[in-house]
């Protein structure tokens, strides 16, 4: 079936997509758990909240590294067997975490070296990911898409933690046998996806054609306004990084009560990802986007000064569910307003800046807490996220005053 046979086709019957979404089900499902473990492991070991940020920032290293890389390379080369290598690769990553735990050998400097392994993998993964999807559904399908394909995301970042603290508490080796397994059933089913071909690019290699992703993004004001915004609210706002420290101190908990904590943002990403799925925002996009991270920020707050487990957790799914709607119209505005031939490479770009801003957003988050306590860090993180959405309705007034999310006239 080709995109173009497939317009007519709903999106759950179109057998190319159903593919992929189970593709980013499993690898995310395999994530989820495998972060749920080593962040446990690692406030086991040390008892250092800032070994949790170092954890995020070792994530954040290879992005920043490859990202350039990653977008040529997905713009060059077969996006599928890309795609292939990287899981296949993050198996192998896990299978070590599964013999170290086995065999008592996992340090603190072992963790940290095979997060990076992961990291690396998932810059490139990431990328290709999503330069994928406009090959597999035409652009009429393509906001439901991508909603969808976020809803992916969603359904494996609830069950992912959930059942990885769950089996951890059981026995940690099976956590990451599981995940082993999980990225090689990825790899396998990611090759039996048929999309259309896109144009390879074959420009020689150059700063340019390294840089175009960035220069894109710099010429178009409403693009760099979406990404930017997130960027900002989520490294001030993130708190993910500190959940071992809540569910362990503040709490009381065991790995179980991390893995619901984590699990919590997913539910609310989940309900916002299904509704838009069958609902496209129609007017005042822009005006949704700020809202949407404004409302981010007050959950933060909320999780802050919650002494309730629930509470935080209805925080938590409130803070995903606006993070979703921020998602999905930035993702969308990229993919439509970005020529096939440039997609890798500015896909790429906004991969950094997700990359970015959660792994950054961690290791800030860590840092403030070994110097101030979680709390407080959790609480200016909060405030940070609420003064990006005033500054930005300056700053990115283009993106403030967009209307709908159609594609442009070229």
């Amino acid at each position: 079936m080709t995109v173009d046979d497939a317009s007519a086709v709903h999106l759950r019957r179109h057998r190319p997509f159903a593919l992929y979404w189970v593709t980013r089900v499993n690898s995310t499902v395999a994530l989820q758990m495998q972060a749920v473990a080593v962040s446990w492991q690692m406030y086991d070991l040390t008892r250092n909240p800032l070994d949790l940020g170092l954890v995020g920032l070792v994530q954040f290293v290879p992005a920043a590294l490859f990202v350039l890389v990653a977008g040529h390379v997905a713009d060059r080369y077969d996006r599928r067997t890309i795609v292939r290598i990287c899981q296949l690769t993050c198996g192998l990553a896990t299978a070590t975490l599964a013999a170290g735990t086995a065999w008592g050998v996992l340090s603190r400097e072992a963790l940290l070296a095979i997060v990076f392994v992961i990291g690396t993998c998932r810059a490139f993964e990431q990328t290709t990911l999503t330069t994928l999807l406009p090959g597999i559904v035409p652009p009429s399908m393509l906001p439901r898409a991508t909603a969808a394909g976020a809803s992916a995301t969603q359904v494996a970042v609830i069950a992912g933690p959930a059942l990885g603290g769950l089996i951890y508490a059981i026995n940690p080796i099976l956590v990451y046998s599981l995940c082993c397994i999980l990225y090689t059933t990825s790899a396998l089913l990611i090759g039996m996806v048929k999309a259309q071909r896109a144009t390879i690019s074959r420009e020689p290699v150059s700063a340019t054609v390294l840089f175009a992703g960035f220069a894109y993004i710099r010429r178009n004001p409403i693009i760099l306004g979406a990404i930017s915004l997130d960027l900002f609210a989520v490294i001030l706002g993130g708190v993910f990084a500190l959940l071992p420290v809540f569910a362990r101190d503040v709490f009381e908990t065991g790995p179980w009560g991390l893995g619901l904590l984590r699990a919590s943002p997913g539910v609310g990403a989940l309900i916002a990802a299904i509704v838009l799925t069958n609902w496209q925002p129609g007017r005042r996009v822009g005006h949704l986007v700020f809202g949407a991270v404004a409302v981010y920020g007050l959950a933060v707050l909320v999780f802050a000064l919650s002494r309730s487990i629930l509470l935080s957790m209805a925080a938590l799914a409130t803070l995903g569910m606006a993070d979703m709607v921020s998602v999905v119209i930035r993702m969308t505005l990229i993919q439509l307003h970005t020529p096939d031939d440039a997609r890798g490479r500015v896909s790429a770009v906004n991969s950094l800046f997700v990359i970015a801003s959660n792994q950054l957003g961690d290791f800030r988050a860590g840092l403030m807490a070994a110097w101030l306590g979680a709390v407080p860090a959790v609480l200016i993180g909060g405030f940070g996220a609420l003064l990006v959405v005033l500054a930005g309705r300056k700053v990115f007034s283009e993106l403030y005053r967009i209307d709908t999310m159609e594609p442009p006239r070229r």
